[in-house]
């Protein structure tokens, strides 16, 4: 078995991967292979052009990523697509990616350890979908806007705060990425404010008929948890070097 076949095995089995239902274009799991040579872990949000020339020039790598390179699912190796590989194979780049296996990780995963970054205790999964969380839920015992400030400090960038209820703040759901879809499932579970990355215009009206708190804080920025704590851990555990690589071009809603 090469090195790249042992850490990857280990994230299958850790993650559950092969047992989480996806989007079609996630490909969770190995996605790039190498010829087996692993000399250190680089973990990034998205598999970005920038990215994986930044990766492939330190040499027989693995990539962690969050969002793969098959997003838009089957399409030509022509432009960027094909400089991706091409400089991958080149650099004997290795490249995996988890989605939501990732997110809703008891342990890695953004859900948790973006709950945990921001001091919610008593944290349990929520919305739970085909035996997979898509959220967790936890208590707060401060200020909204305590609660607005200790979140941009763990995002380390502003947050975009919607205030809708004029209840105290006693539990929180928090889902990283793009989950502003969730918020009147959110709001039928009682639960009074909701962290998430991005949402629609229809979700910021939604939330303010349902009287329902919601903070965005970035889609990129809430799920730069989950790869960077696989990547220390990988790198304990099979006593490599790890890496993050932070995105060079972030979306608006970063």
């Amino acid at each position: 078995m090469s090195f790249l076949q042992e850490i990857t095995q280990f994230i299958d089995q850790e993650l559950t991967i092969d047992c989480v239902s996806d989007y079609p274009g996630a490909m969770n799991g190995l996605q790039l292979e190498n010829d087996g040579k692993v000399e250190r872990i680089i973990s990034a949000v998205d598999a970005s052009l920038a990215v994986v020339k930044e990766a492939a020039a330190l040499g027989n790598a693995l990539l962690i990523v969050h969002h793969g390179m098959f997003w838009k699912g089957a399409q030509p190796l022509t432009g960027s697509f094909y400089q991706k590989i091409k400089i991958a194979m080149e650099g004997n780049l290795a490249i995996y990616s988890a989605h939501l296996p990732l997110d809703g990780h008891a342990r890695w995963g953004n859900n948790i350890l973006l709950a945990k970054a921001i001091g919610l205790t008593e944290i349990s999964p929520i919305l739970i979908k085909d035996h997979w969380p898509l959220g967790v839920r936890g208590n707060w015992s401060g200020s909204h806007q305590q609660l607005v400030e200790k979140l941009a400090q763990a995002v380390e960038r502003p947050v975009i705060d919607c205030p809708n209820s004029s209840n105290e703040i006693d539990q929180v759901a928090v889902i990283t990425g793009g989950a502003g879809s969730q918020v009147g499932k959110i709001a039928a579970l009682g639960i009074s404010t909701f962290i998430t990355g991005e949402g629609t215009h229809a979700a910021f009206i939604e939330a303010e008929e349902a009287e329902i708190n919601v903070l965005y804080a970035g889609h990129y920025a809430t799920e730069t948890f989950g790869v960077k704590a696989l990547g220390d851990e990988l790198a304990k555990k099979f006593s490599v070097d790890h890496r993050f690589i932070p995105q060079k071009a972030k979306s608006i809603d970063s």
